[in-house]
């Protein structure tokens, strides 16, 4: 349970009245410092809010992650805010771009899986570089995460960037599978000639 804020004027902390700015506003400028109690006090103020814009922006489902997604964002970027605007605006703008992010990293799962179905079901014939194994089967052995990295970048032309986003992982750990996976394709091709 976040505790709740605590009353100034009661001769307790709490952020600095200021005529111009709503409650939550003033909370956020004081969560700055780092203060468990007023950083908790400003997502109390705002929580309901951010989860209603993501669950109205993607789905209910989903919102969850994007209000914590967008604290995580906003904690991050709270010590440049500086109250010009209300922190329901700056903070609703994290959130759609939590959302926009979210939904393009879908959009683009999907896309991959229709194509990579497409591909598989195809029956198109594949070159042969062992002579004796077809390509889509020497990337069918490879283990998940370097098959779906390698795909991403070699076949669908993804650059390693993009390929860490569909993936949720860093670009060092893209560019890693990769190498093991072209590593794994040249043994087992190796493999196949020698017999």
């Amino acid at each position: 349970m976040i505790p709740a804020p605590r009353d100034a004027a009661a001769g307790r902390t709490g952020p600095p009245a200021d005529a111009g700015q709503d409650q939550a506003t003033r909370w956020a400028l004081a969560a700055r410092g780092g203060d468990p109690p007023t950083q908790a006090a400003f997502v109390r103020a705002t929580q309901v809010e951010v989860w209603r814009f993501a669950a109205a922006l993607v789905d209910p489902d989903s919102a969850d992650d994007l209000t914590q997604e967008t604290y995580l964002r906003a904690f991050r970027a709270l010590p440049g805010f500086q109250g010009r605007s209300s922190v329901r605006t700056w903070l609703l703008g994290i959130a759609r771009r939590a959302c926009a992010d979210h939904l393009r990293t879908v959009v683009r799962r999907r896309r991959l899986d229709e194509r990579l179905a497409a591909e598989a079901h195809t029956g198109r014939p594949h070159p042969d570089p062992a002579g004796q194994l077809g390509a889509a089967d020497l990337v069918h052995r490879l283990p998940a995460e370097r098959r779906a990295a390698f795909v991403l970048t070699q076949l669908l032309g993804l650059s390693y960037a993009e390929a860490a986003a569909v993936e949720g992982v860093p670009v060092g750990t893209i560019r890693s599978r990769v190498a093991r996976a072209r590593t794994d394709l040249v043994d087992a091709v190796g493999d196949a000639l020698a017999g």
